[in-house]
């Protein structure tokens, strides 16, 4: 019968470190990606050359590698290592940190890397706590997040720290580390080579999700390699990344508005069901839509923001999944339609023209005379009624007296507004024809 607990002093056996802790690498060189930050003219290589490590924020999505990299600058520096979390670390605990690096600095000379994982979760005055710290030298600050740093941390904080930029791993890293698991584990992974390119696309750039479909996929028993479809039921497809209130939303949007401004419905249709997938509000799209109606097309083609908000209606009465077909047929009509932004532009021209302008009166033919006093001071005299001029124009001048008169709308040669401009110059014409006489 086994002892029900372990005999005191017998060597136990070592319990199975996970893949991803195995591959850990060991040296800045074994880091897979961001070359651009590592390499020899990249901002951490040249910092290390000199030896000059400044306090830094590393930004990036998941699985990218900041924890490993922040861990091999203070090897490769000679500083002591130590980690927090701002989800688990209060005020108490910082003050520790502080504390402790500041006896060890004392008492050894030797530095601090503080690294501090989540560091946007921290708030205002907690991230104002390290600002002493960093001035004296106790620590050395290597903050990671997965959230825009211009949004989420102090302006204080990010003056003292370079923002280092770290990118999601593309298809060739991915494959390298896929290689490397397989050199560890000593055995290829048994899939085909469609269903390993799948495993890659399932990652979605993250190294450390790579890694963990693979030690799933190496536990197996298998008789033959997996195709594509098998290895599809065998495992679920990653989440995309998408934060459907944060930098990623805007990104996302972004790239949908540009795609139909560009006149590329591919693309359009793309981030449209990449934001979808990511689980954002078809209403939000909806509105979105119609706002690209209004401000890139605009009165090149009338039916562009009607076809919006038919579409708009259509999702509300269908709901999903089948009313977003009506919303991608927008989209498309959008891209595809021709594009003007005259409107918009004479629009917020005029608002700049009437903030500047302040308060000067309208002229006093086209003033408002419901009393005899108004009207015996000049109110509405000589107003000339359209309707009864010559063409229907009378050509009288509608701006302030002391106003120049300006030109806002300027519609280009595309779609409907080459008729708006055939009008406009007809009226031009015959305003300077009345005004002659």
């Amino acid at each position: 019968m086994s002892d029900l607990f372990d005999t005191p002093g017998k060597p136990q056996p070592e319990a199975p470190r996970p893949l991803a802790d195995r591959l850990r690498p060991r040296a800045l060189s074994e880091v897979i990606g961001q070359s651009h930050v590592l390499g020899p003219d990249g901002p951490l290589g040249a910092m290390l050359t000199a030896n000059s490590l400044s306090s830094l924020i590393l930004w990036g999505p998941p699985g990218v590698g900041k924890t490993t990299i922040a861990r091999l600058l203070a090897h490769e520096s000679d500083l002591a290592f130590v980690q927090i979390s701002a989800i688990f670390t209060g005020v108490p605990d910082l003050r520790k940190v502080f504390e402790t690096a500041k006896i060890r600095r004392q008492n050894g000379g030797k530095g601090t890397l503080l690294f501090v994982d989540e560091i946007h979760r921290f708030n205002k005055a907690q991230q104002d706590g390290f600002l002493p710290y960093m001035e004296d030298g106790t620590i050395l600050l290597v903050g990671a997040t997965t959230e825009n740093p211009s949004f989420e941390l102090n302006a204080a904080l990010l003056s003292r720290a370079q923002v280092i930029i770290l990118e999601r791993l593309n298809l060739i890293d991915l494959e390298l580390l896929a290689q490397r698991a397989e050199k560890d584990l000593n055995r290829q992974l048994p899939l085909n080579g469609d269903a390993r390119e799948a495993l890659i696309e399932m990652a979605d750039g993250d190294g450390r999700a790579l890694l963990n479909l693979i030690e799933q996929i190496a536990a197996w028993k298998l008789d033959k390699p997996l195709d594509r479809a098998q290895l599809s039921t065998r495992l679920m497809r990653r989440a995309s990344k998408y934060d459907k209130s944060g930098e990623e939303h805007y990104n996302l949007i972004s790239a949908l508005h540009k795609s139909v401004r560009g006149s590329d419905p591919d693309a359009a249709l793309y981030w449209f069901a990449r934001m979808l997938e990511g689980g954002e509000d078809p209403r939000f799209l909806a509105r979105r839509i119609t706002r690209m109606a209004v401000e890139d097309i605009g009165l090149a083609d009338p039916q562009a923001q009607a076809i919006c908000l038919e579409s708009w209606n259509t999702y509300e009465r269908l709901g999903s999944p089948e009313g977003e077909l009506a919303l991608a047929q927008a989209l498309v009509y959008l891209a595809l339609a021709p594009k003007s932004n005259a409107v918009y532009t004479a629009y917020k021209a005029a608002r700049a023209a009437a903030r500047e302008t302040g308060s000067e009166p309208p002229p006093l033919h086209i003033r408002n005379a419901p009393t005899k006093l108004m009207k015996e001071i000049g109110y509405g005299a000589g107003y000339a009624y359209d309707h009864d001029a010559e063409d229907s124009f009378s050509g009288q001048n509608y701006f302030p007296d002391a106003m120049k008169r300006p030109i806002y709308y300027n519609p280009p040669e595309r779609g409907f507004e080459r008729e708006l401009k055939k009008r406009i110059d007809y009226f031009v014409k015959l305003r300077s024809k009345r005004n002659a006489t």
